[in-house]
C-alpha cells in the first residue's frame, strides 16, 4: 500500500497500451460494496477468498497481455502467492516505511489493513502498522518478483520506465 501501484499501472497503460485491472476495483465492481464494508461485514478471510477467485478469473483467461495491480496483502494467501508466481511476470514495488508513511498519511481510512490500533499519533501509529505488515509480507513479495523496483524518490513515470525496459529485454 502507498508504494505507488495504481498511478504506475496507469502510466503502464499509456506506455504499453495494454488494459490495466486493480484487483481491489475489479472485486468491488463484482461485490457491489467497497473493500472496507467488505472487511467490516464479512472479515478478512472472506475478503482474501474473494481475492484469490477473482485472480484465478482474470489469470485463467488468454487475452494477452494485461498489467495486473494486487493489494498489498493479496500474495499472503499461498494459493495467490503461487499463481502470480507461475502465471505472471511480477514487479515488486519496494519502497522504504519512510516514503510509505508519507504517501499514506492522512489517507487511512479505506484502506482496512491500516486502520485502527496503536498508541501515539497518527504518524506513529502508521509508521509501526506499516513497519509490521513489511516484516511480515516482505519475504512472500521476494519470492513472488520476478524483478524489484525501489521507488523510494521515483516518480510513476520513471518507474514505469524500469518496468517497461525489463518487459522490452
Amino acid at each position: 500500500m502507498g508504494c505507488g501501484k495504481s498511478s504506475v499501472g496507469r502510466e503502464l497503460q499509456g506506455i504499453l497500451g495494454w488494459p490495466l485491472t486493480d484487483l481491489d476495483e475489479w472485486i468491488e465492481t463484482q461485490e457491489g460494496r467497497r473493500i472496507k464494508d467488505i472487511f467490516s461485514t464479512d472479515g478478512e478471510g472472506a475478503f482474501r477468498e474473494m481475492e484469490l477467485s477473482a485472480l484465478r478469473e482474470i489469470t485463467s483467461s488468454d487475452n494477452g497481455n494485461l498489467i495486473l495491480s494486487l493489494g498489498g496483502g493479496t500474495l499472503t494467501t499461498p494459493q495467490c502467492e503461487e499463481i502470480v508466481r507461475l502465471k505472471t511476470v511480477c514487479f515488486y514495488l519496494s519502497a522504504t516505511a519512510d516514503t510509505l508513511v508519507e504517501n499514506l498519511l492522512g489517507a487511512t481510512s479505506d484502506r482496512p489493513m491500516l486502520c485502527g490500533g496503536g498508541n501515539g499519533n497518527e504518524e506513529e501509529r502508521l509508521r509501526s502498522r506499516i513497519s509490521s505488515l513489511m516484516a511480515s509480507r516482505l519475504d512472500i513479495y521476494l519470492r513472488a518478483a520476478s524483478h524489484t523496483i525501489v521507488t523510494d524518490g521515483k516518480t510513476p513515470a520513471e518507474i514505469a520506465g524500469e518496468i517497461v525496459s525489463f518487459i522490452q529485454k
